[in-house]
């Protein structure tokens, strides 16, 4: 008797919904509803300049996307207004963000769609559209593509990254030589000996996990010297222990929302990281795996508290982890914007205008799954 068997394959949804079980509950607890957003009550000029960065940022990859395909179009979807907090509308504008959040979740910013799919009625810009009037239209998308951006140019941070840590290590171990030469006689006795212990066990490869506390002692003055010297190094350490890659950045907060788009329309979607010099791109699949995965920490990916971004948490996995989409980024005209709001308080932020993404096509079309022609 012959036993057919069917191989059953998974929906994308079903392949994300997979892989959120495997998060650590601790990072992203997929299970429980989103946190609900207190609504911002006043904007800043340094808020403003990062969001007309993220718009620029978005544009970028707009046009050099249009610029370079053939047989597919992107067209701008995320929710997003003009209007920031403190302006008359941004509360109800906000509750409207918050209620779409919970029916469908986070519109990515721009959508790709097939060239024979593409509404040209709809235009380049559905993202005033209500989500009702849509949706349809939303799922014949072959990606979505959230763009973060970052006032870095990456090949130079990495160079300065690289230099810092030859000149940080070359210094913490110099510091350890002279402390182990010159006051060895003062930590070989009973409470301090624990000192001698850590210092033997510095070398290059160890520095990234040593620390010690810094003792405080005053009695002598060898032992202010030896305590000085101490300090030293253990500043010296934390630099070297600083984050040394710069990083696409999802927010936790916004990967249930994410995950609850894609439940919704079933399309593949992916970050974008835009530097003032490359464009990096990773999907969303690859960024579950990869928290997934708690040996990944601290070598692919770490999970701060952004400042920039309210201190929200956010999850900061090396650039370079995913693939780059541009070689090359000509950087954007600027200049400074004055904006009034309520009771005459004044405002002053930096407008973008313009640059060009040189497209790496065979790494994008990698990326997104696309064979044949782009």
């Amino acid at each position: 008797m012959q036993i057919e068997t069917t191989l059953i394959k998974m929906t994308y949804f079903e392949q994300i919904n997979e892989l959120t079980k495997s998060v650590p509950p601790e990072l992203v607890d997929f299970s429980q509803p989103r946190d609900l957003a207190h609504t911002p009550t006043q904007a800043t000029s340094n808020f403003i300049t990062n969001k007309e960065q993220g718009d620029w940022a978005e544009n970028l990859v707009l046009r050099a996307i249009n610029d370079n395909a053939q047989n597919h179009v992107a067209v701008k979807y995320g929710k997003s207004d003009d209007l920031v907090a403190g302006e008359d509308g941004f509360d109800a504008f906000f509750r409207e963000f918050q209620h779409e959040l919970d029916a469908i979740g986070k519109r990515p910013d721009l959508l790709i769609f097939k060239k024979e799919d593409f509404d040209e009625t709809k235009g380049f810009d559905i993202s005033h559209i209500p989500h009702n009037e849509i949706d349809s239209y939303v799922k014949k998308s072959i990606a979505g593509i959230e763009v973060r951006s970052s006032a870095f140019l990456i090949d130079r941070y990495e160079e300065a990254m690289l230099k810092r840590a030859e000149q940080y290590t070359k210094e913490a171990l110099s510091l350890k030589h002279e402390i182990l030469s010159n006051y060895i006689d003062l930590l070989d006795i009973p409470g301090r000996k624990s000192y001698i212990e850590v210092l033997n066990g510095i070398n290059a490869e160890t520095l990234q996990i040593t620390d010690f506390k810094v003792p405080g002692w005053r009695s002598s003055e060898r032992l202010i010297q030896l305590n000085e010297l101490l300090k030293k190094l253990k500043a010296a350490i934390k630099e070297i222990q600083k984050r040394d890659y710069l990083s696409i950045t999802p927010k936790v907060e916004d990967l249930k929302v994410v995950f609850k788009w894609i439940e919704t329309f079933g399309v593949p979607h992916y970050y974008f990281q835009v530097f003032f010099d490359k464009v990096y791109g990773i999907s969303f699949e690859n960024i579950l795996r990869i928290i997934s995965n708690p040996d990944n920490e601290c070598t692919m990916f770490s999970v701060e508290s952004d400042t920039k971004n309210q201190n929200k948490t956010t999850i900061k996995i090396k650039s370079k982890t995913g693939l780059e989409i541009a070689s090359k980024v000509d950087e954007p005209q600027h200049e400074s914007v004055r904006k009034e709001m309520g009771r005459g308080r004044l405002l002053f932020y930096v407008t973008f205008q313009g640059g060009t993404a040189y497209l790496d096509v065979d790494n994008l079309k990698h990326l997104l799954n696309i064979e044949g022609q782009f």
